[in-house]
């Protein structure tokens, strides 16, 4: 049996045909198969692998959740740097620390611009997935 699927890789979409094979005749080998542009090639599925929903991974986060002059950290993590200090201004998509998770640094950027009101996290604090990290006015 065949079906189609339009894939999107690296912000391209490609329309792409998947032929399921019996158990039996998988070889022990996995095959694989490549995608350009100008090429759709046969795909094989060596097992039925769950799909998830998109993930968007971006070194630069931005997270407001909740009140406009609040920023809340995006996901649990360690705080490595603060970029500002109480009393300095910002401008939208400045950077005010990083955020390690997972082994990433994650910038932090101010949804707005304003004044830094508070910082309720330092330098080397862990921080829990919608923790007040700093307060903007």
């Amino acid at each position: 049996m065949i079906k189609k699927f339009n894939v999107k890789v690296n912000g391209v979409c490609y329309d792409v045909e998947v032929e399921e094979i019996k158990e039996s005749s998988i070889s022990s080998k996995p095959q694989t198969s490549y995608i350009n542009e100008s090429k759709v090639s046969e795909v094989k599925i060596e097992k039925n692998i769950p799909v998830k929903e998109e993930v968007k991974l971006n070194k630069n986060i931005s997270n407001n959740s909740g009140s406009s002059n609040t920023v809340k950290a995006p996901m649990p993590g360690t705080i490595n740097d603060i970029k500002v200090n109480k009393g300095d201004s910002v401008t939208k998509g400045q950077v005010l620390l990083i955020l390690e998770a997972m082994k990433m640094e994650n910038e932090i950027m101010a949804p707005t611009d304003g004044v830094v009101e508070d910082i309720h996290v330092t330098k080397g604090a862990s921080v829990s997935a919608g923790e007040i990290i700093i307060g903007i006015s």
